[in-house]
């Protein structure tokens, strides 16, 4: 019988899912607790940044506007009805998306000093990229008169499909953040000492 000790082992050696290892978990390598996800200067140029403010606005935003479009987008696909409110909404997702991953890489700069792929969030960004390459394809079918409603709908099903997978690892990301700095002294206790 497997302790629990082995079991883990077992498991983490099996795990690549790279938001395993970046959610607080110990190396499956190395069996050494995960590196902080910001250094003390990080953290200090994140919570100064207007930019994090900006993320956290318009990160639930853009997850209403996604609930709202989905189920317009169904609607569409189970009735027929409403092609061009559901086009309209998949647009404006679309839109709030631009928007969130250009102050995403601003934010990103001021605190990491890279545009994108900073360490801290490089497979986020990584399936980023999926997710914005999907909704631009679905722009492109649309202005483009690519395939019929339901086939640009059904595209954009697969962009809303990534981009619930990277809101979790967003999420995933936002909680470790949380766990970590809940175990690290605070920075004015180190600025006192």
């Amino acid at each position: 019988m497997l302790t629990t000790t082995r079991l883990r082992g077992v498991i983490d050696a099996l795990d690549s899912a790279p938001w395993g290892a970046a959610s607080g978990r110990r190396c499956p390598r190395t069996g050494q607790p995960q590196p902080a996800l910001y250094t003390a200067e990080e953290r200090r140029r994140r919570d100064a940044s207007p930019w994090t403010m900006v993320q956290g606005v318009l990160a639930p935003l853009q997850f209403a506007v996604f609930l709202v479009s989905l189920g317009l987008v169904l609607r569409y696909l189970a009735t027929g009805d409403g092609l061009a409110t559901a086009t309209g909404s998949v647009v404006v997702k679309t839109l709030v998306l631009y928007t969130i991953m250009i102050t995403g890489c601003i934010w990103e700069k001021e605190v990491f000093g890279r545009w994108l792929f900073a360490p801290a969030f490089f497979w986020e960004d990584v399936f980023s990229m999926l997710v914005l390459a999907l909704h631009t394809a679905y722009l492109v079918a649309v202005f483009a008169g690519i395939g019929d409603g339901q086939g640009q709908m059904l595209l954009a099903l697969a962009a809303y499909a990534a981009y619930v997978v990277n809101a979790v690892q967003f999420v995933l990301k936002l909680r470790a953040a949380r766990r970590q700095e809940a175990r690290m002294p605070s920075l004015d206790g180190m600025q006192a000492t």
